[in-house]
């Protein structure tokens, strides 16, 4: 049933309706399926939330951060393009489970690993959403502090903590609240700082010197790799573990290949095209460059006039608020899929308490950004990679629509705790953190333990920093879920039907 209040191909209707009063109540929906008479909306409303969490300008800093590899300019964009793409194109793939099952995406989970087993890559997925939500805060704070010491107005550490409240505070608000304050909000977040991010390119595009960015010298195979891996953990696969927390309230009849272009395009848009900006700005200046190294946003004021510096501070807050309130709604998902037996608002308050508390380490503790968060986007990367080709082949196998029921009965059809997915993950993640480095992160020197023995050239050879792990553990967890997982699926789908939800009440289990 389509909601009246939304326009059905756009963003949800201005406040003043009738049912305006709802979308500020708490939503009660945790891991249970939503019900035929609340699912509402078409794929074309996914790009709504997706656009919104990724229209950051912290995608200018990647600039950056991909130059970093030691690429050249054609390099950069030919690796951050197809790393977008193709890693939001898996999450517009995961996406489709969401309208096929109407449950939260660790929940769907359960077909491939069980209903019990399922607990171990929820909590990886919580970790994972945790980090990002806490990053995403701690930037916007640090964000805000850099403007207002330009401006001579503090940027110390009062400053700091009255905008770590306040940031803290939206996320924490709009994450309990729910679905329908968190569309509402993507939806403006959506307008305002697309439209002050524009603005911020008209008045920074004269610092380009593309003589400059044209020297820059193209890099080897291995760095283009690692490039372009590093651009597919630090967006798509970012996410996929919460695809389908949207889409599952579209209705079922609802286009799945509409399901995946609208999540495709929606994330993609904004990300390639602060890409490209962000390339010839960073490859513009060395100064520039090494700067966002320690402060990824407030690294952008230094080109700015001043009287720009405070809708800048609206434009970068605003962004990543919006990534980071569907990080919090996904994390308390995960949460609660992991096995804590709380309703959904309390777990998404409970990850709003460590979001502020790591918050505090990375503003007021720690010495370098880059070094730590490209750690944590590739160590996480490597099982939650796996994670994902266990799910798309897992899907792409079944012909049949979710049995809702039995997703939450640990003897019904999908089981309770199954070997072979769990021993796959276990092995593509083993294999994956065998083939990747984090050197300016000393507490994982550990990995990259296969680069010697494969004749990769060890942890300091030419493969050390491809990141070639993510897309093994990739290939493993889907290529082994394909060749093994067939008859698993078949014997499911030849069982009789469960009981659907709205006929009897199913356990959240």
């Amino acid at each position: 049933m389509t909601d009246p209040a939304r326009s059905p191909d756009g963003p949800p209707a201005p406040f003043g309706d009738a049912d305006a009063a709802r979308r500020f109540q708490v939503e009660t929906h945790g891991l249970d399926v939503i019900g035929d008479a609340e699912r509402k909306g078409t794929p074309r409303t996914l790009f709504w939330p997706w656009f919104g969490a990724n229209v950051s300008v912290l995608g200018l800093s990647y600039g950056a951060f991909v130059l970093g590899f030691g690429v050249s300019f054609w390099q950069a964009l030919t690796a951050g393009a197809v790393g977008i793409v193709f890693s939001f194109l898996l999450c517009g793939l995961v996406a489709v489970a969401g309208k096929r099952g109407s449950a939260p995406t660790m929940v769907l989970g359960r077909a491939a690993y069980g209903v019990r087993g399922n607990r171990l890559p929820s909590v990886v997925s919580w970790m994972l959403t945790v980090g990002w939500e806490t990053v995403l805060c701690a930037l916007a704070t640090l964000a805000t502090a850099t403007v207002f010491a330009t401006l001579g107005r503090g940027g110390g550490t009062e400053t700091k903590t009255v905008a770590l409240v306040v940031v803290g505070a939206l996320v924490v608000v709009v994450g309990v609240t729910g679905f329908d304050l968190i569309m509402r909000l993507q939806a403006v977040i959506t307008v305002v700082t697309g439209v002050l991010t524009l603005a911020y390119v008209a008045l920074v595009a004269d610092h380009i010197d593309w003589s400059t960015v044209d020297a820059i010298p193209s890099g080897s195979a291995q760095e283009f790799i690692g490039a372009l891996v590093f651009m597919m953990t630090g967006f798509g696969l970012g996410w996929v573990n919460a695809a389908a927390d949207y889409s599952r309230y579209l209705p079922r009849t609802s286009s799945g290949r509409g399901v995946v272009g609208w999540t495709t395009f929606g994330a993609s848009l904004a990300p390639l095209f602060l890409l490209v900006f962000g390339l010839l700005l960073a490859g513009s200046s060395s100064e520039l460059n090494a700067a966002v190294a320690a402060d990824p946003i407030g690294a952008l004021t230094t080109l700015l006039p001043t009287w720009f510096l405070v809708p800048f501070a609206v434009v970068a807050v605003l962004g990543l608020v919006g990534g980071a309130v569907l990080d919090i709604y996904s994390s308390g998902l995960a949460l609660l899929s992991a096995g804590l037996r709380v309703p959904r608002y309390l777990a998404a308050l409970i990850d709003g308490i460590l979001m502020i508390a790591g918050s505090v380490y990375i503003v007021f503790f720690a010495d370098d950004f880059l070094g730590p968060f490209m750690g944590f986007l590739t160590t996480l990367g490597v099982p939650v990679a796996a994670w994902c080709g266990v799910m798309l082949a897992d899907l792409a196998l079944r012909r049949r629509d979710y049995d809702e029921a039995d997703l939450y009965r640990p003897h019904g059809r999908y089981g309770d705790v199954p070997p072979l997915p769990l021993l796959l993950t276990l092995a593509a993640t083993a294999l994956g953190w065998g083939l990747v480095t984090n050197p300016a992160a000393d507490w994982l020197d550990w990995q990259g333990y296969l680069l010697g023995p494969l004749g990769l050239g060890g942890r300091t050879g030419s493969w050390a920093y491809a990141n070639l792990g993510v897309l093994a553990a990739l290939a493993l967890g889907f290529l082994g879920t394909l060749a093994l997982g067939r008859a698993r699926v078949r014997r499911q789908e030849r069982r009789a039907p469960g009981v659907r939800n709205g006929d009897e009440e199913v356990p959240a289990v």
